[in-house]
C-alpha cells in the first residue's frame, strides 16, 4: 500500500472522493512542500552565511536546487500517469516553464527589498527577515506554485500524451 492509499483509508468519504478526483493537485502540493523545505533550506544557508549581502541571489540558487528535486518527484510521483515525450524534450519543457517561475517567485522579494526598501538600514533585522520570508516563500512561492502546476499540466505533462505512457507502463492483461 502506497502512502497516499494509506492516507485516503483513513480519511472520511466526503473528502476523500474529493482528494482522489483531484488527486494530481494533491501530490503536486505534496511535492511542493517537500520543494519548499529544501527551497528554504538552501536560501537561509546561504542568505545567513556565504550571499549575506545578496537575498536575490541566495534565494535564486534555492529555487534552482528545489526545482531539480521538484522535477524527479513531479515526473517520478505526481505526473506519473501523464506526459509520454521523449525525456530530455519533457526535461527541457520542465526547466523553462520552472526558469519563467523562478522569475515569478523572485519579483515579489525584488519589489519588498528594492523597491520598498525592507532592508537594513531602512528597518529592523527582524523586519527585513520576516519581509523577506513573507514576499519570498509564501507571495513569490504561491504565485509560482499556481504557475507551474498550470504550465506543467499544460505543455509538460500534457494528458493527452499520457495514455501513451500509461499503456506502456502497464502489465498486459492476461484475460485480454
Amino acid at each position: 500500500m502506497t502512502v497516499v492509499e494509506s492516507v485516503l483509508s483513513h480519511t472520511p468519504e466526503p473528502l476523500r472522493s474529493v482528494l482522489i478526483k483531484h488527486r494530481e493537485l494533491l501530490k503536486f502540493g505534496i511535492v511542493g512542500g517537500t520543494t519548499f523545505i529544501v527551497d528554504n533550506g538552501v536560501w537561509y544557508l546561504l542568505k545567513l552565511s556565504v550571499l549575506e549581502d545578496k537575498p536575490t541571489t541566495a534565494k535564486a540558487i534555492g529555487i534552482i536546487v528545489a526545482t531539480i528535486v521538484s522535477y524527479v518527484l513531479n515526473r517520478e510521483w505526481s505526473f506519473r500517469t501523464r506526459g509520454g515525450r521523449e525525456r530530455h524534450h519533457e526535461a527541457a519543457l520542465f526547466f523553462v516553464i520552472s526558469g519563467l517561475a523562478v522569475v515569478v517567485n523572485l519579483i515579489p522579494l525584488w519589489v519588498s527589498r528594492y523597491v520598498l526598501h525592507l532592508e537594513l538600514p531602512h528597518v529592523s533585522r527582524f523586519a527585513q527577515e520576516a519581509a523577506d520570508f513573507v514576499s519570498g516563500s509564501i507571495i513569490g512561492m504561491l504565485l509560482a506554485m499556481v504557475f507551474r502546476f498550470w504550465g506543467f499540466k499544460r505543455w509538460v505533462f500534457p494528458d493527452e500524451l499520457g495514455k501513451r505512457r500509461r499503456d506502456t507502463s502497464r502489465e498486459p492483461d492476461p484475460t485480454a
